[in-house]
């Protein structure tokens, strides 16, 4: 089995996942109600996600600043003077 990284980096996720800790103080008859609140705290944190990139999926990442043109596929054009 693989080992699971200790943070998620979302603080919302870590909190619940440090939650299941207290799996081991508890009788087994209780861990479907940990599990139960668990998931509905992931469900939770998913939707909160979901609702802000839906959000922001119309806004521009950023300033727009001229610059050199984006390369792309090479066309040919005339040959240059001199050249057959």
């Amino acid at each position: 089995m693989s080992e699971l990284p200790e943070e998620s980096g979302d603080a919302r996720v870590d909190a619940i996942v440090a939650g299941l800790a207290r799996l081991g103080e508890l009788p087994v008859a209780e861990h479907v109600a940990v599990f139960d609140e668990a998931f509905s705290g992931l469900e939770s944190t998913l939707a909160a996600v979901e609702e802000h990139v839906e959000e922001h999926v119309d806004e521009p990442a950023g300033p727009r600043v001229p610059g050199p043109p984006v390369p792309g596929p090479h066309v040919p054009g005339p040959p240059a003077v001199g050249r057959p």
